[in-house]
Formats: structure tokens, sequence, C-alpha cells
């Protein structure tokens, strides 16, 4: 698939076999001990796994692959959609098929009826 995914389209794929909901962002930002003062709520997608795209710059092809075993398709947010769209052309020319979600935590956030997690 191509293109950006959007806030109803993952909340409705969550939990999907071979979907990888990968959150881009520090451990601190994804853990909810540190975010950013115009987020309602802190923390990450329930589910979400993590790999900073700053250690995600560093790994080869390979390496990727075997950070996302059983990914048929990666997800990519962070913040506000900017890390998580470098993130999405990385893991790309790694071969793997990855969507950004531009609006990201900081439209996630916003609704307490969306899933969320903590530490």
């Amino acid at each position: 698939m191509t293109g950006d995914v959007e806030r109803d389209e993952l909340s409705r794929r969550l939990g999907e076999t071979g979907l990888v909901v990968l959150d881009v962002r520090g451990a601190e930002e994804f853990a909810g001990k540190l975010g950013a003062p115009c987020d309602p709520r802190q923390g990450r997608i329930a589910g979400a796994q993590n790999l900073d795209v700053h250690e995600l710059m560093t790994l080869t092809a390979e390496q990727i692959r075997e950070r996302l075993p059983g990914a048929v398709e990666v997800v990519a947010y962070c913040h506000s959609g900017s890390r998580s769209a470098l993130a999405v052309q990385i893991l790309r020319a790694a071969g793997i098929d990855a969507r950004n979600y531009r609006g990201s935590w900081h439209e996630w956030s916003r609704d307490e009826s969306l899933p969320s997690e903590t530490g």
C-alpha cells in the first residue's frame, strides 16, 4: 500500500496480524515520561513498538527487518508526522511496506476514545 494512513483507518486496524505500529520517537516520549505540552495526554498508541528514528538511521536493511519480525506492513508515527515521514523513507528503502500516520501522537492524544499506553 502507498500513501499516508489516517486516524480512522489506523484505529480500525489496530491489532491486525502483520501490521506493526512503529513509534519512532525517543524512549521517554514512547513511555509517556516526556512529551509536548500541547498534547492533552502523554504516551503511545496501544500496542506500538518503539524504534527511535535516530537509531533507525544507523541500521542496515537486514538489521531493520530483524527488528520488525513478522511485519507485513508498518505504520510509523511520531509527534507530528515529520520524523515518521523520514522513517517511512528508510523503511521503504529497506524493502518494507511502510506508511506514515501524519496526524501522529499530536492528533491521537486528543481523542480519549482511542487506546493509549504509558510505561
